[in-house]
């Protein structure tokens, strides 16, 4: 059964075929216009496509080669910051806040300040507090660090802006986690390069953690 009814349907698509040639051949007159248009349209469309994939590769290898050059620049920036000594990176980026407009920047410079490495107020009149942490740059800011950060940057210290700015490349994730809870900018490697190359603070504060005092109002 199962054979008789593929013969039957491959004799009733042969018979449909040659109807169709035998109409086709009787009407050519009508129908070679519209086989060309379909066709010429098919060859443009083949080539419109083709031309629009070689540009979105042309484009997503530029973007590539661009973010690659990006981050060879950010890194060569950091290269005056990682010779730096603890001490003296406080002081660079205490000279960074005075840079994009910050006024009465204190560096503590000492052990036992309670997470405020550098304090300021920016040019809005916001308490800024930074906690400055020179690591190597595989190391991760751990939950700890962060924990110790969010009990006195506020309560301690009245910050509005609370800064933590960091020459290794990660936060944990539940480093970054409780910085977004409790509004704390985690600036790791890759932002602190694009802010020693050249970027300006307030653009910075959105991008990782809120951080923007919102809380509270300018003082």
């Amino acid at each position: 059964m199962r054979k008789r009814t593929r013969r039957q349907l491959q004799g009733w698509g042969a018979l449909g075929v040659l109807v169709a040639g035998v109409w086709v051949a009787g009407n050519w007159t009508v129908v070679w216009p519209v086989l060309v248009t379909v066709l010429a349209a098919a060859v443009v469309g083949g080539a419109g496509w083709g031309l629009w994939r070689a540009h979105r590769s042309a484009v997503d290898g530029d973007q590539e080669w661009r973010a690659q050059e990006e981050a060879k620049a950010r890194e060569l920036s950091m290269a005056e910051v990682d010779s730096l000594s603890w001490q003296d990176f406080e002081k660079y980026v205490a000279g960074l806040c005075r840079r994009d407009g910050c006024r009465d920047v204190v560096v503590s410079g000492k052990s036992g300040d309670l997470g405020a490495d550098v304090v300021g107020y920016l040019a809005d009149g916001r308490k800024l507090v930074v906690q400055v942490k020179k690591y190597a740059p595989e190391r991760s800011v751990s939950s700890q660090d962060m924990q110790k950060f969010v009990g006195t940057a506020r309560l301690e210290h009245g910050a509005d802006v609370a800064l933590f700015v960091t020459t290794c490349r990660t936060f944990t994730k539940a480093a970054l986690g409780l910085a977004v809870r409790q509004d704390i900018v985690a600036l790791h490697r890759d932002l602190l390069g694009s802010w020693v190359k050249g970027a300006h603070l307030e653009t910075l504060i959105p991008l990782n953690g809120s951080g923007g005092g919102t809380r509270r109002p300018p003082v």
